[in-house]
């Protein structure tokens, strides 16, 4: 529902690293001026994927509030990506883009040959695995909800069967998108996911109007509700693939069933095998993670899930585009044995990461129930539900940073061509979690799990950032840890002394206007705190003379003497 991209769709961990940059090529230069044009687009494209896909979640808990029949969707929606980045998504993105980039350097055709070859291969694997998928929907209900759990097992599978058949065109969007990018075609990959959010959201508007409700005891497949949510749901990932092919078309290429093996491809196959553990694991945990949540009150999944959404939204935005930003240059100074250079670039990502991070962690600690009663307490979502997702978002914001420093230290292994480390960090991750998921359900309460799943995810991160870091000084050498410490703190007491400003602020403001209502008091508290947050986190960032900040506060000290 909310793109390709498996770090929001697939909350156990991050995605398998870009492999053109895990190889530590240097783009072709060609790609270089399409590149440029295309990343205004793709910025903006970005932030319009996630207001959308927020969009459609708000519209979701209208729709379902936080109950039996989100949970149950929330699970089942899950599958299918789950599914295809373990048939496709993790291979895809570490070995075919660079075999795509290869074949059309090296072969007569330009790679067209290969291209075709594995269109057809991967078409076929993805039908296979949607087929065996569709048929073994049942058993994979009782592998993620486990047999006690509040969602509704037999509700899962219905929306299994209707959702599954998005595994083949998951897939297929990846594979195209990569067939583009190679082509220096990089806006529409990045928009299709919007098509995709706009279809789910008119969808839930064509739910809404039916009569009746989806029944839970007994499940009827044939109910006209579920068949609208579970087909328009569907529809969606097809559309986002579908909408790429007339692009496909104008680059010249021309599809045919193309059979046999390709032994470049045997090249790869240590590789293969650890991004598969890799992917793998992520998935484990994320077994163990639904069956805890599943343990907890109605709605535990959904609250989970939305929690887990709303905090990998600053990142998708700012902190992706910071590790797209720098891993050209890691993998250029990587393929040169350029490790000062690394070292700097590492260095400066993790120090980025948390000036552009930590304002934004911080307000959501501060703001998280304002947050999520502001967005999510309308239809049949109720306050109460709302505040819990906001009491969940606010205890785990700590984990964004770490969240994105472990994602830039593991693309620096890739960059060194190394696959087997960061499946070894996510093996220590995923340990980590369980083990959490498992302390939480022994302690809490059934209405506290959906907090303690989420401080299972956010510890997991912390652990992982250590593990990669000490790992990275051992194998580079001094990481000038002790700078980015030191930033870190920085920009903590920078963000503390703005969320206590805010905090005092926002109560005043709301005893001021003597708003009445739990909605007008959290839209009041968002609006004031956001922008005290921002506004002072950054201005006293600036005031320590943060390295980082540098460039902005240049050119706003410009604009300021030319006024």
């Amino acid at each position: 529902m909310n793109g390709t991209r498996a770090t929001p769709a697939t909350p156990a961990g991050p995605s398998a690293p870009d492999a053109a940059m895990a190889q530590g090529q240097p783009q072709p230069p060609a790609a270089a001026p399409s590149l440029a044009k295309a990343s205004g687009s793709m910025a903006i494209a970005t932030i319009v994927s996630r207001v959308s896909g927020l969009a459609s979640k708000a519209l979701l808990t209208v729709a379902l509030g936080f109950a039996t029949v989100n949970d149950s969707y929330q699970v089942a929606t899950t599958l299918p990506t789950m599914i295809n980045e373990l048939l496709l998504g993790g291979v895809l993105t570490s070995i075919v883009v660079p075999m795509l980039v290869r074949a059309e350097k090296e072969d007569a055709d330009g790679g067209e040959s290969y291209t075709q070859w594995m269109l057809t291969m991967s078409t076929v694997l993805l039908a296979v695995g949607t087929v065996v998928a569709i048929a073994c929907a049942p058993l994979l209900t009782h592998l993620f909800l486990g047999g006690d759990t509040k969602a509704n097992p037999a509700l899962t599978t219905a929306f299994a069967y209707l959702v599954l058949p998005g595994i083949i065109f998951y897939g297929l969007t990846g594979l195209l998108s990569a067939i583009l990018n190679t082509k220096h075609v990089f806006g529409l990959p990045t928009w299709a996911p919007v098509l995709n959010n706009v279809v789910v959201i008119i969808t839930l508007g064509v739910y809404m109007l039916l009569p009746g409700t989806i029944s839970i005891d007994p499940v009827r497949m044939g109910e006209p509700k579920l068949l609208i949510l579970g087909v328009g749901t569907a529809l969606g990932v097809a559309v986002q693939a579908v909408v790429m092919i007339p692009a496909i078309k104008r680059t010249g290429f021309r599809f045919r069933w193309r059979w046999g093996w390709d032994s470049r491809l045997s090249e790869f196959g240590s590789l293969a095998f650890w991004v598969l553990l890799y992917v793998g694991l992520g998935l484990a945990s994320m077994v163990v993670l639904l069956n805890v949540a599943g343990h907890g009150t109605n709605g535990t999944i959904t609250i989970y899930n939305y929690a887990w959404l709303l905090l990998q939204l600053p990142y998708g935005v700012l902190g992706y585009s910071l590790l797209t930003a720098l891993m050209p240059k890691m993998s250029r100074a990587a393929a040169s044995g350029d490790t000062e250079g690394l070292v700097a670039d590492l260095s400066l990502g993790n120090r980025m990461s948390s000036v552009l991070l930590m304002p934004l962690a911080g307000l959501m600690t501060l703001a998280g129930p304002a947050i999520a009663i502001a967005a999510f307490s309308f239809g049949h979502a109720t306050v109460e539900d709302a505040e819990r997702l906001g009491v969940a978002l606010s205890l785990a914001a700590f984990g964004l940073v770490p969240y994105a420093i472990t994602l830039l230290q593991l693309r620096v292994f890739y960059a060194l061509k190394d696959s087997r480390t960061p499946a070894i960090i996510q093996g220590i991750m995923v340990v980590a979690r369980i083990a959490l998921c498992y302390f939480f359900l022994a302690i809490a309460r059934p209405d506290q799990l959906a907090v303690g799943v989420m401080l299972a995810m956010s510890l997991s991160f912390v652990v992982g950032s250590i593990v990669g870091q000490i790992w990275l000084r051992v194998r580079l050498g001094r990481l000038r840890t002790f700078y980015t410490i030191w930033t870190v703190c920085l920009t903590i007491v920078a963000t503390v002394v703005a969320c206590v400003v805010a905090k005092f602020v926002g109560d005043g403001a709301v005893s001021l206007l003597g708003a009445a209502g739990a909605r007008p008091q959290a839209w009041i508290r968002l609006i004031v705190e956001s922008v005290l947050v921002l506004v002072l986190s950054f201005g006293a960032m600036a005031m320590f003379r943060l390295p980082e900040l540098r460039p902005a506060t240049d050119k706003i000290l410009r604009l300021i003497r030319r006024g």
